[in-house]
């Protein structure tokens, strides 16, 4: 690749952080909905369940336009997809922070996160392209790490913003950081980075490996898992709980925070340790704190069960991220596409479960105790899938095959 050979540390080092930071906004322009829900429901008038499809409706744009923008976007230049992608994030937002009603802002919202289904999957792949294959699973998981930066600062400060000042103010202020992101992303890629685009040959290969497909999959599961709960924490918190808003930021806060020291920690050790068995320890560490979620009784007793979630949680995405381009680094684009699309994926069905099971509660009770059960399913059958396709890993790696081939 000459890529690597003509970056020089500074333009690497400049590219990291411009990447990091797009995913940044990226993740707090996804996560806005759930942090301002409960202001977004009382303003336009709609129910819990229409706010939870509002989540699900941008999901499922996300995830079918991960792969097919791929597909279409070929060997296009990377800092100038990129930067468009974050100006036309920009306008989405500022449009979306307009809309005078549902009808109007879930249309808006569906095509402006189109932007986020092309960022975050070609800033892995321009990252892992740019980098020597020693150091690949790092740089992958550290520009992923401005989800969990996103999850630390984002959210709580788009739920408290959501709560004091409105949901429209909150999107007004992603859409002026997604034109700061743009700006970074021009002056700090270097020009002519073009991975090569992927030829009908190159998906089928995709699809024809079990291995592949499988951790795709771990993907699907484990953000499905995660986002029945997440997609509905500020209602879930203010109406079980009684939180107020400072509450609700708050549990944002330590949630993210920890989920931030989480992917500092898989960032350092997932060169040593091996993306695959980093993802399947996180994985039964989500479990483990949807098991105990029934024992938490109020809300600081809920920090500590959620504890082993928060350090878990976005440090999965991250290693299922390094995961695949490790695999197979002549298919990340594609991969990393496709992971991107099972992520958003996920978070529709999460949300869409989610909505079900608080449309169908149980006498005299919210519907909220019981999320965390779908969690415990979805996550759980992503922990046993991880744990199947590192032992596929070892035997073809222990044979010398590919998985592609």
């Amino acid at each position: 690749m000459e890529v690597e050979r003509s970056t020089s540390p500074r333009q690497l080092q400049m590219a990291r952080w411009a990447l990091l930071f797009g995913n940044f906004v990226i993740g707090c322009g996804v996560m806005v909905v759930g942090g301002t829900l409960n202001d977004l429901i009382a303003s336009l008038k709609i129910s819990v369940t229409q706010g939870g499809h509002l989540i699900a409706v941008a999901a499922v744009m996300m995830g079918v336009g991960a792969p097919l923008m791929a597909a279409a976007i070929g060997g296009m230049d990377r800092r100038r997809l990129l930067a468009l992608t974050m100006l036309w994030y920009a306008l989405g937002h500022a449009l979306c922070a307009w809309a005078p009603d549902y009808d109007w802002l879930w249309p808006l919202r569906a095509v402006t996160v189109l932007s986020a289904a092309v960022f975050t999957p070609q800033a892995a792949a321009t990252m892992g392209f740019m980098s020597t294959p020693a150091h690949r699973g790092r740089a992958i998981t550290f520009v992923f790490m401005g989800w969990a930066v996103a999850s630390v600062a984002g959210m709580p400060l788009t739920a408290w913003v959501g709560e004091r000042l409105g949901w429209r103010v909150a999107m007004g202020a992603i859409a002026v950081a997604s034109v700061i992101s743009a700006a970074w992303v021009w002056k700090g890629l270097p020009k002519g980075i073009r991975p090569p685009a992927m030829s009908l040959r190159a998906w089928r290969k995709i699809f024809q490996s079990p291995l592949l497909l499988a951790v795709v999959v771990v993907t699907l599961f484990q953000s499905a898992g995660q986002y029945a709960l997440l997609a509905y924490a500020a209602p879930y918190y203010k109406t079980d709980f009684g939180a107020s808003p400072e509450e609700i930021s708050l549990m944002f806060g330590f949630f993210g925070g920890f989920a931030l020291l989480g992917n500092l920690v898989l960032n350092r050790v997932i060169d040593r340790t091996g993306p695959a068995q980093a993802v399947t320890t996180t994985l039964g560490l989500i479990v483990l704190s949807l098991l105990l979620w029934p024992l938490a009784p109020t809300l600081p007793w809920l920090a500590v069960v959620t504890l082993p979630w928060a350090l878990s949680g976005f440090a999965t995405n991250s290693g299922q991220q390094a995961r695949l381009g490790g695999l197979s680094p002549r298919l990340a684009p594609a991969l990393m596409s496709l992971n991107t699309s099972a992520i958003y994926l996920g978070h529709a069905v999460g949300a869409s479960a989610g909505a079900w099971v608080l449309a169908h509660p149980e006498p005299g009770r919210t519907g909220y105790h019981n999320l965390h059960w779908v969690g415990v399913v979805l996550v759980g059958a992503a922990w046993a899938i991880s744990a199947w396709a590192a032992r596929q890993q070892v035997k073809a790696d222990a044979a010398g095959l590919n998985p592609a081939d």
